[in-house]
């Protein structure tokens, strides 16, 4: 049953009755007010019964649907389905609070499945893109090293700035020769040489230090090949050196069709509490025109 707090002075003064004949009806419902008001002839009740289902305002007004506490009496009583009516109505930034109510394991494993320009664009919200390349592991620097999406030429242009000690480290875990002279244009050449195969192991053998300089080099040339980064390996760094209010947020730059889907997740009575926040106005219009029969049972309460 829904019991929610009514403004008994705004129905008195819209149906023009007396005090005394609003106290005659202090335990009956609004609906059942306004009939026994259009019965006696009033037609002001006549109009009034089909304004409540017609016009926001007043619905705001007479039911005092500004107040959290109210509208929750209201949310409670509706299907995930209804509820999820009003999510695309809400304040992104409402949204974004809303996901403070998920566990942050959950809210890992929901980032998971979001695009990856999203989940790069959150993950730049909670660290400096030289912080991502310091955290991520070796086996993610050689996936992005050696992806078929990275341009040779770019590579080698990016491997001019690594120390010329490492590029001879290079050449000689695929030669097995020493190099003699750390001639860094000579060196680059002789890799730029290599068939397909060496030079990717060439890449492999680098030491994680030149790795994360390298990687760091091209990703800050071109932020979308952050993407290439697994998404576990974002959430686990994530896990290791944030907590949940700094994930949330940072999940206010997710679009919000995204967290729309998030936040259908939550059990029906977190996903109310999260909608108290929309704006009267707003709920009021959605409870006219798609859920009626809500709206009936809050005038007939």
């Amino acid at each position: 049953m829904i019991i929610i707090d009514t403004d008994l002075t705004t129905l008195m003064q819209k149906l023009n009755i007396s005090a005394s004949k609003m106290q005659e009806y202090s335990m009956m419902s609004v609906e059942d007010i306004v009939e026994a008001e259009a019965a006696a002839g009033n037609q002001e009740a006549v109009a009034y019964a089909r304004e409540l289902f017609t016009n926001p305002d007043q619905l705001v007004k007479i039911f005092k649907l500004a107040d959290p506490k109210n509208k929750l009496e209201i949310l409670e009583e509706m299907t995930a389905q209804q509820l999820a009516l009003f999510l695309p109505e809400m304040e992104e930034s409402d949204l974004t609070e809303g996901l403070k109510y998920f566990t942050q394991d959950k809210l890992l494993a929901m980032l998971e499945s979001i695009p990856p320009e999203q989940l790069v664009n959150t993950v730049f919200e909670l660290f400096s893109q030289e912080e991502i390349i310091q955290h991520m592991p070796e086996d993610q620097l050689n996936k992005f090293l050696t992806s078929t999406d990275m341009d040779k030429d770019k590579i080698m242009e990016h491997m001019k700035q690594i120390p010329p000690e490492f590029i001879a480290q290079m050449i000689e875990a695929v030669t097995g020769q020493p190099v003699e002279e750390l001639n860094n244009d000579k060196m680059l050449e002789q890799i730029n040489g290599f068939n397909p195969l060496e030079f990717q192991n060439a890449l492999l053998s680098m030491q994680p230090v030149a790795k994360q300089q390298l990687t760091l080099g091209l990703a800050k040339e071109d932020t979308k090949l952050f993407q290439l980064f697994d998404a576990r390996a974002y959430t686990n760094m994530i896990n290791t050196y944030k907590q949940q209010p700094e994930l949330v947020k940072a999940m206010d730059v997710i679009e919000e069709d995204q967290k729309i889907k998030m936040l259908k997740e939550l059990p029906n009575d977190l996903l109310s509490i999260v909608i108290t926040q929309i704006d009267a106005r707003d709920f009021a219009d959605l409870l006219i025109s798609r859920c009626p029969e809500i709206l009936a049972q809050i005038i007939a309460r």
